[in-house]
This record gives C-alpha cells, structure tokens and sequence, in this order.
C-alpha cells in the first residue's frame, strides 16, 4: 500500500537541467509515484536570481537561501545541479548532517573531492548518487558500480564530451579547420562562448577520474589524469589519419596495467581505426567502450549533454534514492578497497604517429631511424614525400611508452636535418 506521506526533494538550481528536472517531476508525478511507491514533492528550489519566471515551479517554492532549504529537516532527498565547487560542496555535506540524501550532476566536484563526499553520506547513512555527472543520459554509472560489480574490468575508453566530438567529426567529414569547426559548434549551441573546459580536456578528464574510480576501486581525483586538450588537432592531421583508416577522437582513457598492480587514466585526442565501434560516434553524442574479463566488451551511446537527456539520469536517480529511503536502506557507496597506484603518464604504453618536416636530402631517413632505435622505439611503417629541397616524413610506431616518445623527439629536435615536429598524435583501439 502506497505510503500517504510524500517525499519531499530540495531542488538546488534551476537552469537548464533543473528546470527540466523539475518539469519531469510535475508532469509525471504520478507515474514516479507508482514506480517509487509513494509521492515526491518538490518543497523547495533554491536559486540565485528569485525574480526570474520559471514555467511551472510555484513562486512560493522558490528561495535564494540554499542553506536554509537544505537544512529542514523535513527534507528526503536533495538534488544539486548548480555546479562548482562551492557552495555545492558545503551544501551536499550540510544535506547530508540533516537526514537528506543527495542526487548530483557535479562532474568536478565528484572529480575533486568524491571521496570525501562518500565519506560524509556514509557517516550519515545517506545516499550519494550521480549518474547524470558522466555521459549525459546513457546508464554508465549503475551498470559499471553495479551490474558489472562481480566482473574485472579492464578498461574504459570512450568519447564524453559532445562539444568536441561535435569539432572533431566536422573537420573529419568537411576538412575544416579547428576554429571553423568550433565557430559552427558555437553557433548552433554546442560550445559554450568559453569553450576551454570542453576543448582543453577539463570536462572529460573529470569525468575520466570518476569513471576510473568506480571501474578499478580505486580513489582517483582530477589531478591523477593526464589532460591534454585538441586545439593543436589540424585538417592535416585528419589527412594522415584517414591515410592510416582512421579518425581522430578525444578519448578519455582508464585502465589497469598488464599486470593488474596500477591504473591510469588520461584524456588526450587520438587516432582511432575506423572499424572500432567509437570511430563511428557522430556529432555531440558520447560513447564509453568497456572491456572486462567476464562481459567481455561493451559499449553504451546515446546524448551526453542536454537539459532533458541530463535531466533523464537525475530523475533516474531520484527513483532509486527515493526506493531506497522508502525501504530504510541506502545503495551502494564509495568501493576504494583497491586502492591500486596511479602511474604516471610517462609509464603509458602506446603506439604513436609522428609528422615531421625534414630536409629532402639522402640519409635523413636513415638518420632518424636511428635516433628511434638509440631510444628503444621500434618503427611500424614510414612515409616520406619530398620537394624543392623540402619534405615530410610521418613514422608510426609499435607500442612505447611515452617517456620513450618524449626522448626520441628531444633528440629528433636536435638533429640538423629535422625542421620541425609538425604533430605527434596517439594510436589507439587496437
């Protein structure tokens, strides 16, 4: 029997995704409802500007004293959309010290201080939930802390951030430039008018740190991943990778070592075969490819951003918290007993395409071959096209490691024969 007191929710922001989250909540109040085996009532919505009208939220509901709402008492369950830092993480640990559970889409905190957060839920016997911080609306979160808990996993690499995989397939399928690219993403609202969080890998290397953590039970914060942004990714670059079968991805990378005995995660823009599943992510949709021992490889797509994509995570969220309050329970916390090392990216081990301008002269092949083979690098394929005394020689390389790579380019640098280093891009998916 349906229990007659409702569950009251604490709406923390009311921009995009709350707006969205509280439209839900009214026009499908009965259906949530029905699926959680009591009501929920929106009893309050906190926000900066109250003046503003927001379409069906009560004016009565609305305050700019977070603090206040937080700390009811009455409160079941609080969702945090505003992001940043502060206040929410002051507000999420104060809704925790006052009997509410927490729904949050706030990928940097989570990235920053997640474990702390954990901490505080725990010690209060409250849930943490935040499937809508990572991929948008595609179920990764629950599937990887939950459905995939009795499994190993491996790896995760995978495309979350639709604003630069928008950039990226538009050079990929028009040969446009950067800034063309992100000109066009701009004007059709999928960059933001600042656009480095998305472009300089800060959004995705967050999210890489929370997925990292789950996967391989192990705390891993926004300053264990390696960030690398794809502002440096030209119309050239997409040329020689399509000459290789290939495209270029920013990729947000997690996974163990061969021996299972440390992790590391990075995001960095990477060539990727066109026959793997990820090569095909159009436009501003995310994808996240798992690989684990038992389940073998799996991949979950869909929209990754978006009022009502986000929205859909929350209020799925929601639900479980909600299920879990109604039967005096909490759901799974913070799983750190790994507690594996984070190795460095020097240690990383991958294959590498390399483009250089040199001088169209013999012996310059031969020149930096060795230079490859004094730093242990092991050559795959070499192609050279010289003119007017002027030429370009791209080397892709076998598997090594990136302080090896970085070695063998100081020492390119210095050879009298190499004008330049025009790129050096990743290889990965194979």
């Amino acid at each position: 029997m349906m229990r007659t007191r409702p569950l009251k929710v604490a709406l923390l922001g009311c921009g995009v995704v709350g707006s969205e989250v509280a439209r839900i909540m009214t026009t499908h109040a009965d259906d949530l409802a029905a699926r959680i085996g009591a009501p929920v009532e929106l009893a309050g919505v906190a926000v900066r500007r109250p003046s503003k009208v927001r379409e069906g939220i009560d004016p009565g509901l609305v305050t700019t004293d977070a603090t206040a709402l937080v700390k009811r008492g009455d409160i079941d369950v609080v969702i945090e959309v505003i992001g940043g830092i502060e206040p929410a993480r002051t507000l999420i640990t104060t809704a925790f010290e006052h009997g509410a559970s927490v729904v949050s889409a706030n990928k940097a905190l989570l990235a920053q201080d997640g474990a702390a957060l954990h901490a505080a839920a725990e010690e209060h016997g409250r849930d943490l939930y935040y499937e809508a911080a990572v991929a948008g609306a595609i179920p990764l979160i629950r599937p990887l802390r939950e459905s995939l808990a009795g499994d190993k996993i491996n790896r995760v690499m995978g495309i979350v951030n639709g604003t630069t995989n928008f950039i990226l397939d538009k050079m990929d399928s028009t040969g446009a430039g950067y800034q063309e690219a992100l000109d066009e993403a701009t004007a059709l609202g999928y960059a933001e008018a600042d656009p480095t969080a998305d472009v300089e890998g800060f959004d995705a290397a967050a999210k890489a740190a929370i997925l990292a953590g789950i996967a391989f039970h192990t705390r891993v914060r926004l300053d264990d991943v390696y960030r690398e942004g794809m502002t440096e990714v030209t119309a050239a670059d997409f040329r020689s990778a399509k000459e290789m079968g290939c495209t270029i991805k920013l990729l947000a990378i997690c996974e163990r070592s061969k021996d299972g005995a440390s992790v590391t995660a990075r995001v960095h823009p990477a060539m990727i075969p066109l026959s793997h599943p990820l090569a095909s992510v159009r436009g501003a949709y995310n994808a996240v490819f798992v690989e684990s021992d038992a389940a073998g490889q799996l991949m979950f797509y869909g929209p990754g951003a978006g009022g009502s994509p986000t929205a859909s995570a929350v209020l799925g969220d929601l639900v479980a918290v909600c299920r879990n309050r109604r039967g005096g329970a909490t759901g799974p916390g913070e799983s750190a007993y790994a507690a594996l090392p984070v190795s460095p990216m020097g240690e990383v081990v991958t294959r590498y395409h390399i483009s250089l301008d040199v001088a169209d002269k013999p012996g310059v092949l031969a020149q930096v071959a060795t230079v490859f083979a004094e730093h242990g690098v092991s050559i795959d394929t070499v192609r050279q096209q010289g003119k007017d005394g002027e030429a370009s020689l791209v080397v892709v390389t076998h598997r090594a490691s990136d302080a090896s790579l970085t070695g063998t380019v100081e020492a390119l640098r210095k050879l009298d024969t190499v004008r330049g280093v025009a790129s050096i891009m990743r290889v990965e998916g194979e």
